[in-house]
């Protein structure tokens, strides 16, 4: 059963989106797409706070509107083109040391997840803390198996695996991907050069109706039609 920890949610969201811009507080289906990472996390009741990491004075005042914290700005140097997510961990961690707040734990939630539940982040944190992960994750199952995945040059197809070529789809072992969702991990292993997969990180498993991955409108077209059918199936 999940219980409520000294835990630390933390929404990255920097204002420098190019691929659809604004994406960050663009409207989902009526409010901005931020606020339903936010208010997911306060619903879990899983955190004693939710902040969201941002450089972006709009982006702030979106977030303090759906009730979440910003402390504090990002940095330019976790808000440029080539910072990780575990950087921005680490700046804000940090401050919250500087400050003398500690957590015990830290779930960091993308400004793009509307499809995340508190139900899932309720029992991902069981998994999490039930099997003493240092990491977990959100994945979803390719749908095809890719030991059977094709190469195509000049119109050309070849097999990037040819010894599985003519098995069985059902003889292959499942692979999966990053839902690039959220992710939990112990406070005391986020430090500069940390990584957030170890040999002990987790998977918790989503359903590809429960993920969407947003980059382009296609996929923020397709986000809103998931949602709209998750909701309706409540």
């Amino acid at each position: 059963m999940s219980t409520t920890q000294n835990n630390l949610c933390i929404i990255p969201a920097r204002g420098g989106s190019k691929r659809i811009p604004r994406k960050n507080i663009k409207d989902f289906l009526g409010k901005p797409i931020i606020a339903y990472s936010i208010e997911v996390a306060l619903d879990s009741g899983l955190f004693s706070e939710v902040m969201v990491s941002t450089d972006d004075e709009e982006i702030a005042e979106v977030a303090k509107k759906y009730g979440a914290k910003v402390p504090f700005m990002r940095t330019e140097k976790t808000a440029d083109d080539f910072a990780t997510t575990m950087d921005v961990l680490v700046e804000v961690v940090d401050k919250y040391k500087k400050e003398g707040k500690y957590f015990k734990n830290v779930c960091c939630i993308y400004a793009t997840s509307p499809l995340v539940s508190p139900e899932i982040l309720k029992k991902s944190f069981d998994v999490y803390n039930e099997k003493k992960f240092d990491s977990l994750f959100s994945v979803i199952k390719y749908s095809f198996p890719i030991q059977r995945s094709l190469s195509v040059n000049d119109d050309k197809i070849t097999f990037n695996y040819p010894e599985n070529a003519n098995k069985r789809s059902q003889d292959l072992n499942d692979s999966f991907h990053d839902a690039g969702q959220f992710y939990w991990m112990k406070e005391n292993l986020i430090c500069k050069g940390a990584v957030l997969v170890t040999k002990n990180t987790g998977a918790y498993e989503i359903s590809e109706l429960q993920g969407q991955d947003i980059d382009n409108e296609l996929d923020w077209k397709l986000a809103e039609l998931k949602y709209e059918l998750l909701q309706s199936i409540k």
